[in-house]
């Protein structure tokens, strides 16, 4: 028999009575608001409620409360608000993820139901964590979040002109614009109206995609921790920008392999009864996965740099093409997180004395 101790990454918080006195959840609406307690003592549930959605109400009765308090809020648009308003006023507070939270789907579903499941799952230590902070650098995914707004928005209205040209048998070219106007004055469309459209929006999305950038260049550069992520092959200020404002304090990933599977290069395995079920994908930050495997490839085409001479060397080991290019990946990631948390800038030839060693 063989004896181990688990510790979760994913559950590190404590619930038991000699930690906390009040157990708390929260169910927050524009129209109401429902709060669901159970103290260290009994485990009966009681509900406040209130018709009115006031943060004043909930400060109010959360100030009343004698003990440690911990507090749970499920994350959507208001959580982070939420989250800045009564941090003071508890000892802990847990954005938990409702993607996780399965039993609130199960059975009839309210305010009031789902306040009290939460709070069920809180005291039993079954909530999943989604980072918050109130470090003025969190601002940066505010705009982290316009910018790719924006560029979505550009995105699809290009490809809407490129679309409206070839249903009229058209490439969008200088010449074939031209004739598009021609034909669409000769047969008395709305052509016109509609290409005169999509340019005017498209000049506007450039204008405003360039002041973006302009911005957060300047953030870039002002901020040492994000600049030093530019000496990195294929990261560039935007990539450097992204990578810090998803991460903002890179020690909340203890190990290389929670950033790994948060960036969604890693796979986790099925097991059961010594039998492997293959793997499966962890739920993952998108953003982050684009942005190192856009990096890898973008260092791979231009060639002449470290990353480059890394795949080259996976490839004379015997790795095919794709799986040359995720380790690139992974070693780009794991080299990134490194340096945010410790400052130091890049060593381009590292991946060398780890081979040696190894």
């Amino acid at each position: 028999m063989r004896e181990s101790i688990i510790t979760s990454p994913e559950s590190n918080y404590k619930q038991n009575p000699d930690h906390y006195d009040h157990f708390i959840a929260i169910d927050w609406s524009q129209e109401n608001v429902v709060l669901a307690r159970s103290t260290s003592k009994k485990e009966v549930i009681k509900l406040v409620e209130w018709e009115k959605s006031e943060i004043k109400q909930v400060k109010e009765y959360l100030s009343h409360l004698k003990g440690k308090k911990i507090l749970t809020i499920e994350e959507t648009n208001t959580s982070h608000w939420l989250f800045t308003e009564l941090k003071e006023l508890v000892e802990r507070i847990i954005i938990c993820d409702p993607y996780r939270n399965r039993l609130l789907s199960e059975g009839p579903k309210t305010d009031k139901i789902d306040a009290r499941k939460l709070c069920w799952l809180l005291r039993s230590g079954l909530l999943k964590e989604v980072f918050h902070s109130c470090d003025k650098l969190y601002d940066l995914r505010q705009l982290l979040s316009a910018y790719d707004d924006l560029v979505k928005a550009g995105v699809r209205i290009q490809n809407q002109r490129s679309a409206h040209y070839r249903s009229k048998g058209y490439r969008y070219t200088k010449k074939e614009h031209i004739q598009l106007k021609k034909d669409a004055i000769s047969n008395k469309g709305f052509d016109t109206f509609i290409s005169d459209w999509h340019e005017r929006t498209i000049k506007q999305y450039k204008a405003d995609k360039r002041l973006f950038e302009e911005q957060i260049e300047k953030v870039v550069k002002s901020t040492k921790a994000m600049k030093v992520l530019t000496q990195l092959p294929g990261i560039g200020y935007i990539f450097a920008f992204k990578i810090y404002a998803v991460v903002i304090q890179a020690r909340r990933f203890r190990t290389k392999g929670s950033y790994l599977s948060y960036c969604g290069l890693v796979l986790l395995e099925k097991s059961s009864g010594q039998r492997s079920y293959g793997t499966r994908r962890p739920r993952y930050n998108r953003q982050l996965k684009a942005v190192y495997k856009t990096a890898v490839r973008t260092a791979i085409q231009g060639g002449n740099n470290p990353l480059y001479e890394y795949y080259q060397f996976l490839i004379e080991k015997g790795l095919t093409h794709k799986q040359a290019m995720l380790a690139a990946a992974r070693y780009l990631a794991k080299v990134s997180l490194g340096m945010m948390k410790t400052g130091q800038a890049y060593e381009p030839y590292r991946w060398r004395k780890d081979e040696i060693a190894a």
